[in-house]
């Protein structure tokens, strides 16, 4: 895998948040919090989980670290103390990502899951596992945003790439 198609998925990924991003700036407080039908409750939920599986897995890939307890819904108040910590996050993940090389992508990272149980996997499978996770719960936050009136839209990667021109 090359550094650059990784830095692509990256982007892609960064991209289709800020799409739910915006999209749930149209919500009402309440509407935010409101439990749902899926996975993580509400939209708030969903994106905390989504947010925390990102920076999760980038302090284990680029710091060694991995956490016992990830970030918690109750931890942000509204939309706009959310997108504070995505916004770190995302540049915390960018920085990285521009600083590998096919090399440091292929070798295998150890870590340990929240559960305890180790496992070792190549750091380009890593971030793809992070870019695809992602997509599943942006999805699962788009049906909850579509059933309050206010869809992201598209998600598609080759949506992605036609706006790259």
């Amino acid at each position: 895998m090359e550094a650059r198609e990784i830095a692509t998925f990256v982007d892609y990924n960064y991209w289709a948040n800020h799409k739910l991003l915006d999209a749930a700036a149209e919500l009402t407080p309440d509407q935010f919090i409101a439990p749902g039908r899926l996975s993580f409750g509400s939209v708030r939920g969903t994106l905390v989980h989504v947010l925390m599986a990102e920076h999760t897995w980038r302090r284990r890939v680029q710091e060694g670290v991995s956490e016992r307890s990830p970030l918690q819904e109750r931890e942000f108040a509204d939309l706009r103390s959310l997108k504070g910590r995505w916004d770190d996050e995302e540049a915390a993940m960018r920085r990285f990502v521009r600083s590998l090389t096919p090399e440091r992508l292929a070798k295998p990272v150890d870590y340990s899951a929240t559960n305890g149980q180790t496992h070792r996997t190549p750091l380009w499978q890593i971030l793809l596992h992070v870019v695809n996770h992602g997509t599943q719960f942006r999805g699962e936050a788009g049906v909850l945003l579509s059933e309050l009136g206010h869809s992201p839209g598209d998600f598609d990667f080759i949506q992605y790439v036609r706006t790259r021109g």
